[in-house]
């Protein structure tokens, strides 16, 4: 449970700096195809933000790849490790992309695009756009998570089950 736990938390961390990086550092509309498109119509087309910016920002996105890879890495080691079965796999791996999905839900849209200042600190045009109706804007592409994660976590058990482990 504990390294479910720590994998679950480094997708969390690699999440925010994949947004961190982007929005703060690169700045380009191709990485906010999920926005709102009120807010879209705002931003302006950037440059550099100032000379380097963009170089920090494809780092910073590296580092949340590779916690990405590493957390579904210790969770398959470790299952590996205490011989898991599918089930115990796909159970482990569920918890942590459902936990991942919550956390966008409530950290991503509510609190940072509703509630603080985090987007308009970077693009201060979005002071003009009413913040406040945007929850659940995105709600469609949320459930399909949800359910994609479902196959996705599946076939992925499976393999790590029939090589690691077994059914159960």
């Amino acid at each position: 449970m504990i390294i479910t736990i720590v994998s679950t938390l480094m997708l969390m961390l690699g999440y925010f700096l994949m947004l961190y990086g982007a929005v703060g550092f690169i700045q380009d509309k191709r990485f906010f195809f999920s926005a709102p498109k009120e807010n879209l119509a705002v931003i302006p087309d950037r440059k550099e933000r100032f000379k380097g910016a963009h170089v920090i920002g494809w780092g910073i996105l590296l580092i949340a790849v590779l916690l990405f890879i590493s957390a579904f890495a210790l969770a398959i080691w470790d299952g590996a490790r205490n011989r898991f079965g599918a089930l115990r796999f796909f159970l482990r791996f569920i918890t942590m992309l459902y936990a991942m999905e919550i956390y966008d839900i409530f950290f991503f849209d509510w609190y940072l695009l509703c509630r603080s200042n985090f987007f308009i600190h970077f693009y201060p045009e979005l002071k003009s756009v009413d913040r406040s109706r945007f929850f659940g804007y995105n709600k469609k592409e949320h459930i399909m998570h949800f359910l994609i994660y479902i196959p996705v976590c599946a076939v992925l058990a499976l393999g790590c089950g029939a090589i690691f482990g077994g059914i159960l």
